[in-house]
């Protein structure tokens, strides 16, 4: 009996509609038509594709995490019941990540600083 992996298995059915060209300068850059976004650039093809299946990856991850209606796919829907994020509510999370942003680099500037003037003069 097979195991199925939802994911695995959509992510597969999302490649097999890539399109992939060989650009003017020798270069790959591949797609996929239906997900705005998924798109990418390599040397060679094998390259191009992995490049291609790490961007689908982080484009599904992003989706599932912001509760975006991610496009059904041969039957397998990976939606299930997406949350629901109002404005506010996203405006104070991105305004959490970059306090806590701000605050690391505060810290680290300090350190610099403190190492700096304990090495000056040398």
């Amino acid at each position: 009996m097979r195991m199925k992996f939802t994911l695995t298995d959509y992510m597969e059915q999302v490649l097999s509609q890539a399109t992939y060209d060989k650009l003017e300068d020798g270069t790959f850059a591949g797609r996929v038509p239906r997900f705005k976004g998924v798109i990418a650039f390599a040397a060679t093809l094998r390259e191009c594709q992995d490049e291609l299946r790490s961007t689908l990856e982080d484009w599904i991850l992003l989706g599932l995490k912001l509760g975006h209606c991610l496009p059904v796919i041969a039957g397998i829907d990976l939606n299930g019941n997406p949350r629901q994020v109002d404005d506010d509510q996203l405006r104070q999370e991105l305004i959490k990540g970059y306090s806590a942003r701000r605050d690391e680099d505060a810290e680290i500037n300090a350190e610099w600083e403190r190492i700096t003037l304990e090495s000056w003069p040398p």
